[in-house]
């Protein structure tokens, strides 16, 4: 199978949509995790880590499993992680179970989020358009739908809708390997920088960016019903709205700047930073949960401004070379 721009954007539009669906379960559910394993605030805190803890390794490993076996590997890390996360929801009843368990959805969540990224890398590098933030844009769509989804049905046991998106994950799992190019002739390879000088501090510095920016995503996207739930007092159902309004305009964002010229990257990262810092002031002073629906929203076109308004890495790579 050769590796047309059909052949690999609908593949990379498929594993992000079933990455999303798992995240918009997870978001929304927090709370209702928490209650289970009967932890406190801090408590789940702590467990939290351990997502980033299980990632962090897999994501090391994952490139070369790609050289190895090639983009299909991506296939096997979605529905892997649909699987592990409907085991969590079974067997997290408490701190320790919680903490095991989400280092295995972590592992499984970060190889996923490699290996989805170098299909969409390679079918963005194929097809000479931004497919790489359009496929972030149908994962934030996705996190809306399921985040909506699980709000509606809250009044089902907990496992109910994280075997819902351990089916789906499945599903697209057996449609990648369908679709998806076997072998390593199309996995995705480091080109050799060209030759000429690399200044160090401007990566650091974006570098620094990117981890807060990611990590206020991150935060938002996982702590936002817990905070509706428990300081602005929203029922469960109604918590759900946080994480679906963060992630819709995120998916929003994502679509709006997916094709913003590398020129305009520095003013876009700025106006990013400044947008999510004053959104994510309005949502810690929200007395409710629509005004902190609204600080959701400014926080999180502030962060994707800040992620991925980089046609902008383009530019940041010419002002990192002498």
């Amino acid at each position: 199978m050769t590796s047309s721009p059909r052949h690999l954007t609908l593949p990379a539009f498929v594993a992000f949509a079933a990455f999303g669906a798992f995240w918009g379960v997870w978001g929304a559910s927090v709370p209702r995790v928490q209650d289970q394993a009967g932890i406190t605030g801090g408590e789940l805190g702590f467990a939290l880590l351990f997502i980033g803890a299980g990632a962090l390794p897999a994501m090391l490993l994952t490139g070369r499993a790609i050289d190895r076996w090639g983009l299909t590997v991506a296939a096997a890390a979605v529905g892997a992680l649909g699987v592990t996360s409907a085991g969590v929801a079974l067997v997290a009843v408490n701190l320790p179970a919680l903490c095991a368990g989400l280092a295995v959805v972590g592992a499984m969540s970060g190889a996923a989020d490699v290996a989805m990224n170098a299909v969409a890398g390679r079918a963005e590098t194929t097809a000479a358009r931004p497919v790489i933030t359009r496929a972030h844009g149908v994962f934030s769509s996705l996190v809306v739908l399921g985040s909506l989804s699980t709000g509606l049905a809250s009044g089902l046991p907990l496992a109910v809708p994280f075997t819902a998106v351990a089916l789906l994950s499945v599903l697209a799992a057996v449609a990648l390997l369908k679709t998806l190019p076997a072998g390593t002739a199309n996995a995705v390879r480091a080109e050799p920088d060209p030759p000429g000088e690399w200044k160090l501090t401007p990566f650091l510095l974006l570098g620094a960016l990117g981890t807060l920016a990611f990590a206020s995503e991150n935060a938002h996207q996982s702590w936002s019903a817990v905070f509706a739930h428990d300081e602005l007092h929203s029922g469960v159902g109604l918590s759900a709205i946080a994480p679906a309004v963060f992630a819709g305009t995120v998916a929003a964002t994502r679509f709006s700047i997916g094709g913003v010229k590398a020129a305009h990257a520095r003013t876009v990262l700025l106006s990013g930073a400044v947008t999510a810092a004053a959104g994510t002031a309005l949502i810690a002073a929200a007395p409710t949960l629509l005004i902190a629906a609204f600080g959701l929203a400014a926080a999180a076109a502030g962060t994707v401004e800040c992620c991925v308004a980089a046609s902008g890495f383009a530019a940041v790579a010419q002002w990192c070379k002498h």
